[in-house]
């Protein structure tokens, strides 16, 4: 899987950018997720299964004792008080920007496990997107809105050593296959990516542009070689 690929991958939550061959199928998924469907179809039924599905982003060593929330009609609400300070729970599509092709696909599920600097930092514009979508906004009014949000300083500045865990086996990131893999997120404040090595030949790291335009905050992905259970994944 090449690192154009995965980012499309990850960007079904997040995060979609499909390029060359995959045209067609992007403006078919656009087609197929023109707008929000029913607000059912994006939540999880079963609580427990919701609350093990969030954990499963980490190893058990950290999403234990972490905070875990679920999805409501209302917005996440908290299901478990953890102790650690890591959070985690299960992003859908609208972490995406507003042009990804599945921003709308009510079946993606994104477990992600935010340590503590991401918790306080980069989570609280998963709670205003969210916000958001259940008023009612368009995609288009949702970036504007989480903009507008950081730009009036009601979402807060990236802390330093903001990261994330997306490790579970049962995440569905895309329809358009290989829809999932076991990495790490880290969040930095904008910078080229060659600084990082990103998306350079054999590189294992990519940058993606989940934030650019909205916040000024650079996502790296680094794929790792073991689930959250400690078996092995695939790494690329």
């Amino acid at each position: 899987m090449n690192s154009h690929r995965f980012a499309a991958v990850v960007l079904g939550i997040a995060f979609s950018i499909i390029v060359g061959a995959r045209e067609m199928r992007s403006q078919e998924a656009k087609t197929k997720y023109p707008h929000m469907a029913p607000v059912e179809e994006y939540l999880i039924t079963d609580r427990n299964a919701e609350i093990a599905l969030a954990r499963s982003a980490a190893p058990e060593s950290i999403s234990k004792d972490a905070t875990v929330l679920v999805l409501g009609r209302r917005g996440y609400e908290t299901a478990v008080e953890g102790k650690n300070g890591f959070v985690c729970a299960v992003e859908r599509g609208w972490m995406s920007p507003a042009d990804a092709p599945e921003f709308w696909n009510p079946k993606l599920r994104g477990p992600i496990c935010f340590n503590p600097p991401a918790a306080r930092s980069v989570l609280p514009t998963t709670y205003k997107r969210t916000e958001m979508v259940l008023a009612g906004k368009t995609a288009a009014e949702i970036i504007e809105g989480n903009k507008a949000l950081f730009d009036r300083g009601e979402l807060p500045a990236l802390e330093p050593g903001a990261m994330s865990y997306m490790l579970s086996k049962e995440a569905y990131l895309t329809d358009d296959g290989g829809h999932n893999l076991a990495h790490l997120m880290f969040y930095a404040p904008p910078l080229d990516g060659r600084a990082w090595g990103a998306d350079l030949p054999k590189s294992p790291v990519m940058l993606i542009p989940q934030f650019k335009g909205v916040q000024p905050i650079d996502v790296f992905i680094v794929p790792v070689g073991r689930w959250s259970d400690g078996t092995p994944a695939p790494v690329m």
